[in-house]
């Protein structure tokens, strides 16, 4: 199946349903804003499961990313969505209980490829033990756990390695975590 040609919703400034368009029509420069979401997955140890893009990605391939992401069809709730593309993408559970922790949106153009990502972007984070990872190497060159702080550091030492969307997903994964202190 050809991702490129899936249909995506297309949004609104308010994040409000505005139409749909192909994948690929939306990622033309300069972009059209479209609904999207990134799964974090997050050990008990608190480590994170990071995917480094594939080699075929038509945007920021080879760039390590969150846990999944991709695109509900129009109308389709995004929980739904990120439990499928996860079956597809990871190979993983689909019973994973994600909670959606907040959206944002960003625009960032990919100059090897001159694809542009504006998203609304919904962030899902789930908890897992025992994750029995089988990606598909069409959409995943490797998968790795990381620690946050060893992530910052990594990111901070070398952010070309990593996906434009990622630093707004750990921020609103920060975010998270500090109103559920104590």
């Amino acid at each position: 199946m050809d991702r490129e040609t899936l249909l995506v919703e297309l949004v609104d400034d308010a994040g409000d349903a505005a139409g749909s368009c192909s994948v690929a029509e939306a990622h033309e420069a300069p972009g059209r804003l479209h609904r999207a979401f990134s799964v974090m997955l997050i050990d008990p140890d608190g480590r994170m499961l990071l995917q480094r893009r594939a080699a075929v990605k038509t945007r920021f391939a080879l760039r390590w990313a969150n846990s999944c992401c991709g695109h509900p069809a129009p109308g389709q709730d995004p929980l739904a969505a990120a439990r499928d593309r996860m079956a597809d993408e990871l190979g993983v559970d689909v019973d994973i209980e994600l909670r959606d922790i907040g959206a944002f949106v960003y625009q960032a153009s990919d100059a090897a490829t001159a694809r542009v990502e504006y998203e609304w972007d919904h962030v899902l984070v789930g908890t897992v033990t025992d994750l029995a990872l089988d990606p598909d190497p069409a959409e995943v060159a490797e998968c790795g756990w990381v620690a946050p702080a060893d992530l910052k550091s990594a990111m901070d030492s070398d952010p070309d390695s990593y996906t434009p969307w990622l630093p707004p997903v750990l921020e609103l994964l920060a975010g998270q975590a500090s109103h559920h202190v104590g």
